[in-house]
């Protein structure tokens, strides 16, 4: 049977973190939006009392259970894999999942707590000026030191690697262009290993009215295609409208890279597409 990357939909949230959705609300909009292959990535705790009220509870036992529930009422019509966003700050482990995706969402500052990076414009100017004394491209250095932490973990999926430049329209905050950020990051996906990882293309914060492109950008894309390294692409939908979000845009974008297949996630491992 021909499938296409539509088939697959592994990167998503739901009311048990910042989703806006139920579980079984998410699952049925994909379902009939024709996913074959579904999964539940709900945001990992962290120990930061910022974080309270949108990541997963420290116990994690009515998540599993939800999703192990929806999977025997799918049975048949469509997988449903039990995964989580890990984010680099996270105090649980990634134990007993089918999958996950490894996220930098924060940013640790010497000397101060972390901040978040894709909080508001607001969060994201406080932390340039208080941390950085206005220095756009330090502030983008010290969250591609964390996303190397995270990718150094080898997670099966590496999340909207350039997350840091989703309020960054126009240079807002740093010189996208410039030889720092670039090598910041090309640095930071370097750690990422091609043999265990796949690169998502990510359309969430298009379907949420913050950019009008996928992560990551065209550079770092062609560099881990010459890396030999895979893509999956997602649409980190926190809503039960945003399951398969740009996915054609994301197609586009993963071809000028390089591309002509992408990695479907299923209960039985990896499977490659067209796209």
């Amino acid at each position: 049977m021909s499938l296409s990357p539509c088939a697959c939909s592994v990167h998503t949230h739901c009311t048990f973190c910042d989703g806006k959705d139920t579980p079984q609300a998410m699952a049925e909009a994909a379902f009939q939006a024709g996913v074959r292959y579904f999964g539940f990535s709900s945001h990992s705790h962290t120990p930061l009392p910022e974080d309270e009220g949108t990541t997963l509870p420290k116990d994690m036992t009515a998540y599993r259970e939800t999703v192990l529930r929806l999977r025997a009422e799918y049975e048949g019509r469509m997988e449903i894999l039990l995964g989580i966003e890990l984010d680099n700050l996270s105090d649980v482990s990634p134990a007993g999942f089918d999958y996950w995706i490894g996220s930098a969402h924060h940013l640790r500052v010497p000397g101060g707590g972390p901040h978040t990076v894709d909080w508001d414009e607001a969060h994201l100017t406080a932390c340039l000026e208080e941390a950085f004394h206005g220095d756009g491209l330090a502030m983008a250095e010290a969250y591609y030191q964390e996303v190397r932490r995270i990718a150094a973990r080898r997670p099966p999926i590496l999340g909207h690697i350039d997350l840091v430049t989703k309020f960054n329209t126009g240079n807002r905050f740093f010189d996208q262009s410039h030889p720092r950020y670039k090598q910041a990051a090309l640095e930071a996906l370097h750690t990422a290993d091609p043999r265990w990882t796949l690169l998502e293309i990510n359309t969430g914060a298009m379907s949420r009215g913050y950019r009008d492109a996928p992560y990551p950008e065209l550079f770092l894309l062609r560099e881990w295609q010459t890396m030999g390294g895979q893509i999956i692409l997602t649409a980190d939908a926190h809503s039960a409208s945003g399951i398969l979000y740009a996915y054609g845009q994301s197609a586009e974008l993963a071809k000028a890279a390089g591309y002509a297949q992408s990695v479907l996630l299923t209960a039985e491992g990896p499977v490659l597409c067209s796209l």
